[in-house]
C-alpha cells in the first residue's frame, strides 16, 4: 500500500495506566470512581467534571490498553494513530507535580509508540505516534515551558506534538507571558492539537435534563472557538509563522463565523489594523480533524479555509481560482475518530465515529479522489513530517 493510501486517525485518545491510576486516587473530578449497578456489578465511571451528566461515563481497558487500540485500528482498517491524552490533562495539578507527572507520561508515551507494530505496507512506519503534555497550568512559570518543549522534541522521536487545552497558565492562550512557548513550538516544529475541555457556562444549558448532549455538540466546538480566535486577535500565528495548530472537531464555529469575525475587527477601532491580514486569512494557516460526522459540513469549513489566500495583505498572491481553493481547503484537512470516546451500543458493530466520518470524506462532491486520500492519511502524513 502507497503511503499516499494509509488512513491516519489524527484523533484518538488515551488514558494511560499511570495517569489512569492518579484519577483512581482522588476523590473529586477530575477521577475514576467504582459503583455497584443495579444488577449488582461493580462498575468503574469517569468524572471529568464536576457535577457532569449521567454520572460521568463508563470506562474499561479500552481507555488505556495498547492492545485494545489496535484491535480498535485492526477492525475498521485504520493504519496510523497520532495518540493524545484525553482532557482534563494536567490541568487539575499543582506546577511542580504537574511537571513530574508530564516527564513520566511523556516517556511511557514515548515507549507505548515506540514498541508498538510497524505499518505492515510500509516498515518505515510506526502504527502508533503521539502528542505528549506540557506543564501548562495555572501557575506554571512561563520560563519553564520553552524548555520542556525542547526537552519533548528532542528525547521523544515518536512523539510529533503537543496536546493543550484552552486556559494555559490560567489567563488564556493569548497570555502575553506564553509569548517564549509559542516561540519554543515554533522553532521545534511540534504540532499543536488544540483541545477543549471546559466548554461554556454550565447555565447556557438550562435545567432538563439532555446528558452531554449539549456540552460536547456545542460547548466544546464553542470554547475551541473563542481560545482560537483569541489568539489571532493577539497576533501570535502573525509572530510565529511555522506555528502548527490543529483545530479538534473541524475548528468549532470558526470557518462559519470567519467572515463575522473579520468584519468585526474592521469596524472596531480597538483592532482595526492590528493584525497583518484579514482575519479570514489565518484559517489557511491552521489544520482541522475532519471529526464533523456529515459531507456538508466538511465541504464548508474546507472552502471556508481554501479561500482563506483571498485575504493576504501587503503581499502578491496567486490568482484565486476554484480548483486551487479545493486543493488548498482538502489539504489542511485530517481524519480522526475521537477513540475511545462514543463507543457503539453493541460489542460487534463497528463505531459511528470511524464510519460517519469516513463516509463524509467520500460523500464531499468537490473533492478529487486524490484529495479524499490527504485528508484519510496523506495530510497528516505531511502535517506530522512522516511522508
Amino acid at each position: 500500500m502507497s503511503i499516499r493510501k494509509l488512513l491516519v486517525d489524527v484523533h484518538t485518545h488515551v488514558y494511560l495506566p499511570r495517569y489512569a491510576s492518579v484519577l483512581r486516587t482522588r476523590a473529586s473530578a477530575p477521577r475514576i470512581l467504582t459503583r455497584t449497578t443495579p444488577s449488582g456489578q461493580n462498575e468503574d465511571r469517569l468524572l471529568i467534571l464536576d457535577n457532569e451528566p449521567s454520572g460521568g461515563r463508563p470506562v474499561g481497558p479500552q481507555y488505556w490498553d495498547r492492545d485494545e487500540k489496535l484491535k480498535f485500528m485492526d477492525r475498521h482498517g485504520i493504519d496510523v494513530s497520532f495518540v493524545s491524552s484525553a482532557n482534563p490533562w494536567l490541568d487539575f495539578l499543582p506546577f511542580t507535580e504537574a511537571q513530574s507527572l508530564a516527564q513520566e507520561l511523556n516517556a511511557d508515551l514515548e515507549s507505548y509508540c515506540a514498541t508498538g507494530p510497524s505499518v505492515a505496507s510500509a516498515a518505515e512506519l510506526k502504527r502508533l505516534y503521539g502528542f505528549g503534555l506540557l506543564p501548562l497550568v495555572p501557575g506554571a512559570p512561563a520560563e519553564s515551558l520553552p524548555e520542556a518543549v525542547t526537552q519533548l522534541a528532542e528525547s521523544h522521536p515518536h512523539i510529533r506534538g503537543v496536546i493543550i487545552g484552552t486556559r494555559g497558565a490560567g489567563k488564556g492562550l493569548d497570555d502575553p507571558a506564553l509569548e517564549p512557548l509559542w516561540a519554543a513550538l515554533d522553532k521545534t516544529g511540534l504540532v499543536v492539537f488544540l483541545h477543549p475541555h471546559y466548554g461554556v457556562d454550565s447555565q447556557a444549558w438550562g435545567s432538563a435534563d439532555n446528558g452531554h448532549v449539549l456540552p460536547l455538540a456545542l460547548g466544546f466546538p464553542f470554547e475551541t472557538t473563542t481560545a482560537i480566535t483569541r489568539l489571532i486577535l493577539a497576533g501570535v500565528l502573525d509572530r510565529h509563522p511555522n506555528l502548527r495548530i490543529l483545530l479538534a472537531h473541524s475548528g468549532g464555529a470558526l470557518p462559519q463565523l470567519s467572515s463575522r469575525l473579520a468584519s468585526c475587527i474592521e469596524h472596531d477601532p480597538v483592532v482595526a489594523g492590528r493584525l497583518a491580514h484579514d482575519a479570514r486569512w489565518y484559517l489557511g494557516r491552521l489544520w482541522f480533524d475532519a471529526v464533523a460526522y456529515g459531507a456538508a459540513e466538511l465541504s464548508f469549513v474546507s472552502e471556508a479555509v481554501g479561500r482563506a489566500g483571498r485575504y493576504a495583505r501587503g503581499e502578491a498572491t496567486a490568482a484565486f481560482t476554484e480548483l486551487q481553493a479545493r486543493k488548498d481547503g482538502a489539504s489542511r484537512m485530517v481524519f480522526g475518530t475521537d477513540h475511545p470516546f462514543f463507543p457503539p451500543l453493541g460489542e460487534t458493530e463497528k463505531w459511528r465515529s470511524v464510519v460517519e466520518n469516513l463516509e463524509a470524506i467520500a460523500e464531499v462532491g468537490s473533492w478529487s479522489e486524490e484529495d479524499k486520500a490527504g485528508v484519510r492519511g496523506g495530510n497528516a502524513l505531511r502535517l506530522f513530517g512522516l511522508s
